[in-house]
């Protein structure tokens, strides 16, 4: 029998993510600001946590396709917001620097999640180059808050958490 790649806790911290960001997104919903052009999703401040964390990127991944379902956008929006939100995860895990790892999901989402939404807008006709300039801008500024913000203050106070250091990445226990 071969020995899983992921652990009980790092499944279960997965699923934690997944279930706080869906949650956060739907509150967001309840503001009207976590789905359109102008979106602010509290929930986007998780995408810092594959920094310490790389186990919260499958967590960002399902939370943010279960959030997408409530999206106007339908099934272009469920399925490529989805992934813009996993590559960000992934890029995120990737970075080496603090101040770096909110950027993935501000370019992600600003330019896949500007783009369907300004397919959706133009489908009927008008411009595309238009739309999408507009759409990245709005989207990308809400991940600037949401990311830079919020998710910045995570990652200053995550590292404090005493019952944390031993679950984050060996190099950002320093």
């Amino acid at each position: 029998m071969s020995k899983s790649r992921f652990t009980v806790q790092q499944i279960t911290f997965a699923a934690v993510v997944a279930a706080a960001y869906a949650v956060l997104s739907y509150f967001a919903a309840l503001f009207s600001v976590a789905y359109g052009p102008i979106q602010c999703r509290f929930s986007e401040a998780l995408c810092v946590l594959p920094f310490f964390f790389p186990a919260a990127t499958p967590g960002l991944f399902i939370g943010c396709l279960i959030a997408n379902l409530l999206s106007p956008y339908g099934a272009l929006d469920i399925i490529f917001g989805s992934l813009a939100t996993l590559l960000a995860a992934v890029l995120t895990s990737r970075c080496t620097q603090k101040w770096l790892a909110p950027l993935p999901p501000v370019l992600c989402n600003a330019v896949i999640v500007g783009g369907v939404i300004a397919f959706q807008q133009t489908s009927g006709g008008g411009s595309f180059a238009a739309a999408f300039l507009y759409n990245a801008a709005t989207v990308g500024l809400g991940e600037l808050i949401s990311c830079y913000v919020l998710g910045s203050a995570l990652l200053g106070v995550l590292p404090r958490i005493r019952g944390l250091a031993r679950w984050m990445r060996p190099q950002e226990q320093k």
